[in-house]
């Protein structure tokens, strides 16, 4: 049976709508030869530090950094498409969060490898 597409939704247009945040220029400084793109929950949540952190060294930048030599570590580790790994934040001046993200790669609009990171229950 053949199914006939309705609707497509690329990764490109999911990056130009923010639903996906395109960190591939750090990425590639970091060592990563794909695309990486971020939910825009994780973005928002996590990698994006309360104001009131700032005066603590905690920046968006940095925070990234930190997960992409984090997965980076654990990737060379696996052998799957899919990454599961525990990174830690800064929330307010005094509570740490450990949280497990989720690193995907697949293919991208073209067919070419990518990486998506997202929180384990966003897919």
């Amino acid at each position: 049976m053949q199914w006939d597409v309705i609707y497509t939704y690329t990764r490109r247009q999911a990056i130009e709508d923010g639903v996906l945040i395109d960190v591939s220029n750090l990425a590639r400084q970091a060592g990563y030869k794909w695309p990486v793109a971020l939910t825009s929950h994780l973005y928002h949540t996590y990698i994006n530090p309360n104001k009131n952190l700032e005066s603590y060294g905690q920046s968006d930048i940095g925070r990234l950094w930190d997960v992409l030599n984090v997965l980076r570590l654990k990737a060379q580790n696996s052998s799957g498409t899919i990454v599961l790994f525990k990174v830690s934040f800064l929330m307010e001046i005094d509570r740490m969060e450990e949280i497990t993200l989720k690193a995907i790669a697949g293919p991208g609009d073209e067919g070419e490898p990518v990486i998506t990171i997202m929180t384990p229950e966003e897919d």
